[in-house]
């Protein structure tokens, strides 16, 4: 980054990364300590511009196109997540530092570089100011509350065989012998008293039982997901600010 450029010029500047993407609009600017120039920029991305990551300066040079970052879209992308509240810690330079491959100053882990000296950004009346360095950050607990797919049981279909009884009933027939008679008004013949018989064979039908196995019925088994509601809870802990003076008044903001 040229020395002559000023940091008020880049807020708001698109960012452009080497393949010639577009990462965003600066956000901030943060300057180093030593020199007093422009080291590292928030760059707003998301929807609406809702998130800041950090992007180095390094080798960065500017044009009527923007800002051109020497980083590309997915390292922007994949960079720690740091609020940019105007200060850096050296723990949170070291590991930018880290990420983007880029060598650690040594002012930068022991801490006497204050990287939120000098940061430039907006403010709520979206007018660039000039951030001091004493401020501090109140952080809070929240829940994350997520859900987990774990295995609840397990069901079994299986089929048994049991013996009933059945009834039925069918019609059957059967022969009856029935006498007829009648009178014999002729003779043809010569009619002789003796012994004689008929043997008349009679027939039924029964009941014969057969069994046959045939399908009736077919089961499976399936799953299918229902939402229920469960309430979960736990206990977070939260920073308060408590504001004392000299003769131990203390003002709560």
């Amino acid at each position: 980054m040229a020395s002559t450029m000023q940091p008020q010029e880049l807020i708001d500047s698109a960012v452009v990364d080497p393949e010639g993407n577009k990462l965003g609009k600066v956000g901030n600017v943060y300057l180093a300590d030593a020199t007093h120039q422009p080291e590292w920029i928030t760059v707003k991305t998301g929807l609406f511009g809702t998130k800041e990551s950090f992007v180095p300066l390094s080798g960065a040079h500017t044009d009527q196109d923007g800002v051109h970052v020497q980083v590309d879209k997915e390292s922007v992308s994949d960079a720690p997540r740091i609020d940019a509240d105007g200060h850096l810690s050296p723990e949170e330079s070291t590991q930018l530092y880290r990420h983007y491959g880029l060598p650690v100053p040594r002012d930068s882990a022991d801490g006497r570089m204050d990287r939120g000296k000098g940061t430039v950004g907006r403010d709520a009346m979206g007018r660039r100011d000039k951030r001091d360095d004493r401020s501090m950050t109140r952080s809070e607990e929240r829940l994350n509350v997520g859900t987990e797919q774990v295995e609840a049981g397990h069901v079994r279909l299986r089929k048994y065989v049991v013996t009933e009884e059945q009834q039925v009933t069918v019609p059957v027939r059967h022969e009856e012998v029935r006498i007829e008679r009648e009178p014999v008004t002729r003779a043809d013949g010569r009619a002789e008293i003796g012994e004689a018989e008929q043997d008349v064979v009679l027939h039924a039908e029964k009941p014969v039982v057969r069994k046959e196995t045939v399908p009736v019925e077919r089961a499976r088994l399936r799953t299918e997901t229902v939402t229920d509601e469960q309430t979960v809870s736990g206990k977070v802990r939260k920073e308060q600010f408590d504001v004392s003076d000299d003769d131990r008044k203390h003002r709560r903001p």
